[in-house]
């Protein structure tokens, strides 16, 4: 029998755009639209085009969007109080948005309705059947989000069940409880859903903020009760703490409950959408997230990396790829020589594990790790140190001369570090200078400047983290130094690392090791 089907309604462009930090442009909301299309998103909560002209001019954008998967909707309140709907702007300003669907959010809280709108409970009811009513009449499907409802249940059960009824009497297509201050507990939901479920025929849906922790456990306990709709946003971001992330709700739907909300291929997919969906809000793609992250199948302690080679069940909850992630293997003091051998098969098995090949790189990684070149972190430069070591790979360029100048000025504003580099690519000769706020960054740009013309893609790259760590503190300033660096293109980032008794150097070995993983990656390396 095929699963049942749970609808999901993504609100990345309107609740997550509440989150600090995170403002999307016109051209962002209609790339975000299309990847949650391609994705299978039921709903995409798109904002309310009565808060700004920018909300109004993407709907005009919007309406003519060819979406495969989702029906695109708008977000409003009901109408205010003493006023019909269609002579309240706002209402007025939602019907305009032309969305096949809208929500509309509405007090379900009684303390809201009398000391926060300032209405009676009566009139409270009255606005949402009649908002509700009036957009079900003129063809819009109507989403109601009883805002505050699990306090509200709290406080005065029947009230908050009175906004529902409410709702669903002027023709609501789905009633969403909404956990709007992120304090309701799993057993809370379940009893409040469960309760809520048994009353009415109208779909039920589960709206859950994180100021608790608890966001996506009370979207699944809410399933689990008979809630058939899920909202939250694709990476958890929203309004304080955030909302209900739905890169963890979507894999426990589908491969723990036996559910269906996108469905296996598009599930396969997941990691690259939450990618994708970083590098539109203008996130750093979070490494610790379940499912999505860098680190979430990634082993280091080396009895979890033997048991994971053997059965990868005995320390894998899922199969990495069924989410589009994969297995990754830290290499680290306390993972041995067996999960290096491992790490090298995985990326490049076309090494057997007793070759003689596979045993002189062990040998030679472990030499540079006596010397300092710890490469849990810095998997990128790892990955060099085996390509050369394996003939895989020959530099992009060299660097055949640089020298570095860190003289303040004095003058207000000024910089006062400047590099001077010169490189070797492909026989041309090429010098580049510049300044910036300290040397390291100073030999960053100057790099990148002579490098451009011959691969224009390092426009892309800058540095997010640069981390300096000294080896042994008992050699005082004449001590060996570990410089790790993390760089991004805006998609992706990486990790590379330098070391050497000079920080300027452990720096430029670990800028060039960046911008030569970079251009590996893209193909643009000299073979």
């Amino acid at each position: 029998m095929k699963p049942e089907k749970i609808i999901l309604f993504e609100s990345s462009l309107r609740d997550g755009a509440q989150a600090r930090g995170i403002t999307f442009s016109l051209p962002d909301k209609l790339k975000m639209v299309a990847m949650l299309d391609e994705l299978g998103m039921d709903y995409i909560e798109a904002g309310n085009p009565a808060s700004n002209p920018k909300e109004r001019a993407f709907f005009e954008a919007a309406a003519g969007l060819p979406l495969k998967n989702s029906r695109l909707t708008a977000f409003g309140a009901t109408c205010r109080k003493q006023t019909r709907p269609d002579d309240d702007p706002g209402v007025l300003a939602l019907l305009s948005a032309g969305t096949p669907a809208v929500a509309i959010f509405g007090k379900a809280w009684d303390l809201h309705v009398t000391h926060v709108l300032g209405a009676t409970l009566d009139e409270n009811l009255q606005m949402i059947r009649d908002t509700v009513a009036f957009f079900k009449e003129r063809g819009r499907e109507v989403i109601f989000d009883a805002e505050h409802f699990f306090d509200g249940y709290r406080c005065n059960r029947e009230y908050a069940l009175a906004a529902l009824e409410a709702a669903a009497d002027g023709g609501a297509a789905c009633l969403t409880l909404c956990d709007t201050n992120g304090g309701a507990l799993p057993w809370d939901v379940e009893a409040a859903v469960t309760d809520v479920c048994g009353r009415t025929a109208v779909t039920v849906g589960i709206h859950a903020h994180n100021d608790g922790e608890l966001a996506v456990a009370n979207t699944l306990t809410a399933v689990r009760a008979g809630a058939r709709h899920v909202q939250g946003t694709l990476l958890g971001f929203g309004e304080r703490c955030g909302n209900a992330r739905l890169t963890s709700v979507i894999p426990n739907l589908e491969l723990k409950m036996g559910l269906t909300a996108v469905g296996a291929e598009r599930l396969s997919t997941l990691s690259d959408r939450a990618l994708e969906a970083a590098d539109i809000a203008n996130l750093a793609p979070d490494d610790k997230l379940p499912y999505v992250g860098r680190d979430a199948f990634a082993h280091k302690g080396g009895m979890h990396i033997d048991g994971v080679s053997k059965v990868p069940r005995s320390f894998e909850h899922v199969e990495p790829a069924l989410v589009g992630n994969r297995r990754g293997f830290m290499l680290s003091e306390v993972a041995g020589r067996s999960a290096l051998s491992l790490k090298l098969q995985a990326q490049f098995p076309q090494l057997s594990r007793d070759s003689e090949t596979t045993r002189t790189l062990i040998e030679k990684l472990k030499e540079l790790e006596n010397e300092g070149f710890s490469y849990e972190g810095a998997e990128s430069s790892f990955e060099l140190v085996v390509r050369r070591h394996l003939g895989l790979y020959r530099p992009s360029f060299e660097l055949t001369h640089y020298k570095v100048m860190d003289e303040p000025n004095g003058m207000p504003g000024s910089l006062g570090a400047y590099a001077v580099v010169k490189v070797d690519v492909r026989g041309e000769q090429r010098m580049a200078a510049a300044d910036g706020n300290g040397p390291v960054n100073a030999l960053d740009k100057a790099l990148r400047e002579a490098l451009s013309n011959y691969f224009p893609e390092l426009s892309r790259v800058s540095l997010s983290d640069y981390k300096v760590r000294v080896l042994d503190t008992r050699d005082a300033t004449a001590a060996r130094v570990r410089v790790v660096i993390q760089s991004t293109d805006g998609r992706s980032t990486w990790s590379t690392l330098g070391v050497s008794p000079d920080v300027i150097e452990a720096s430029l070995q670990a800028l060039i090791d960046s911008i030569e993983y970079k251009l590996l990656s893209s193909g643009s390396e000299t073979v």
